[in-house]
């Protein structure tokens, strides 16, 4: 079992409890599970935040993996599910709280997220310092650091060495320059700097650890995957990352402008927001297959059960306020960890903010991909994969 004990996962499903690390008492932090229980059952958490695979196909069989290239026909479990041997069976669902009440002021409505933000940072930290005096030898923890609110947070509470990933110009090695000077932590930022042949390598890398050949999906990965094989090249075993506050906290702009954004079907900012928060299991397995193919096991405090559920119970209000500014109630209680002009500095997607878009686009037109062609970056990847 993996993210959790077998019997804090066997208590979980006992009590059909989505969420057990959410409660007050809580020590450790849970940023989801996945694994076989002692009786033989296949778990996996709501949010899928741990990936697992079982054999599909006509081979079937009992054969699972936590990679999918153990298997001949890997097919996901998907998240919230068991599969014993009557089947496979939903038995987690995301709590549907009622959004704070009203009337309260923002900075106050935004304390539960400030408390669940301190309580996983602090269980990230204190399990760091437990780690060390265990065994001085073994790899320890680095940050994946872009400058913005996400990964600043992240940062405040690990004293580690932090990787940004991208081109000489772009904006997220320019943020994280300014974010770590804020910081006073200039001597742990590690700046990778990519070109051309950095890509050209891990395209086929990344393509073939994740399974998938879409630009979006590769352009995402390959970011991470870089600053993971750098840090993991550096001694380090572990990688924090920022993942899942965008979803969480109503990061995206077609769920600021739901209803009227034809890319979400909610008609309000809220269920715009459990919209994307039902993609977290696909974008998570792509994340976590890319980080450990470079070398690292990632760390995801904002994925934290106890942040789950703080931004879960948000009002619309508080996920995308009335000037449009969005992932307002992270931004205020981020006010506790980071500078204010760190905490409401707007960022770009990993992918344009390292310019690895701009890159890979570049790289399909001069391998003869150009841009008449329909989706001519997927186009380069998967020849790319094949070559």
């Amino acid at each position: 079992m993996r993210g959790a004990s077998a019997d804090r996962v066997a208590g979980a499903l006992a009590d059909r409890d989505p969420l057990p690390g959410a409660d007050s008492g809580a020590r450790a932090g849970i940023r989801g599970f996945a694994g076989e229980l002692p009786d033989g059952r296949l778990v996996r958490d709501v949010l899928g935040r741990q990936p697992l695979f079982v054999e599909g196909g006509e081979s079937g069989g009992s054969d699972w993996s936590f990679s999918p290239a153990d298997l001949a026909d890997p097919e996901p479990l998907p998240a919230g599910c068991v599969r014993s041997e009557s089947g496979v069976e939903r038995v987690f669902s995301l709590p549907e709280p009622s959004p704070t009440r009203e009337g309260v002021p923002d900075r106050d409505r935004a304390v539960a997220v400030r408390d669940a933000l301190a309580g996983s940072l602090d269980s990230v930290a204190e399990a760091e310092v437990e780690s060390e005096a265990e065994d001085a030898d073994e790899g320890d923890l680095a940050v994946a650091f872009s400058g913005g609110v996400d990964s600043t947070v992240v940062a405040s509470a690990i004293d580690a060495p932090l990787y940004v990933v991208g081109f000489p110009d772009s904006h997220d090695v320019s943020a994280a320059r300014r974010a770590a000077r804020l910081m006073g932590r200039e001597d742990d930022l590690r700046v990778v700097e990519l070109d051309a042949s950095d890509l050209e390598r891990a395209v086929p890398e990344v393509a073939r650890a994740t399974g998938r050949t879409n630009a979006m999906d590769v352009q995402i990965a390959l970011p991470l995957f870089l600053a993971g094989q750098r840090a993991a090249r550096d001694g380090h075993d572990r990688l924090a990352v920022g993942q899942g506050a965008d979803e969480l906290f109503g990061g995206y702009a077609k769920v600021a402008r739901a209803p009227e954004d034809p890319r979400v079907e909610a008609d309000t900012v809220r269920g715009a927001t459990r919209e994307v928060i039902r993609t977290l299991p696909a974008q998570l397995e792509r994340d976590v297959l890319a980080l450990r193919a470079a070398g690292v096991e990632p760390v995801a405090p904002l994925l934290d059960d106890r942040v789950v559920r703080a931004a879960l119970g948000l009002p619309g209000d508080l996920l995308v306020d009335s000037r449009g500014e969005r992932k307002k109630a992270l931004r205020l209680a981020a006010r506790e960890f980071v500078p204010d002009s760190v905490a409401f500095r707007e960022k770009k997607a990993v992918q344009y903010g390292s310019l690895v878009a701009r890159e890979l686009d570049r790289l399909a037109r001069r391998a003869g991909f150009k841009r008449r062609m329909d989706d001519h970056v997927s186009k380069y990847v998967e020849s790319r994969v094949g070559g």
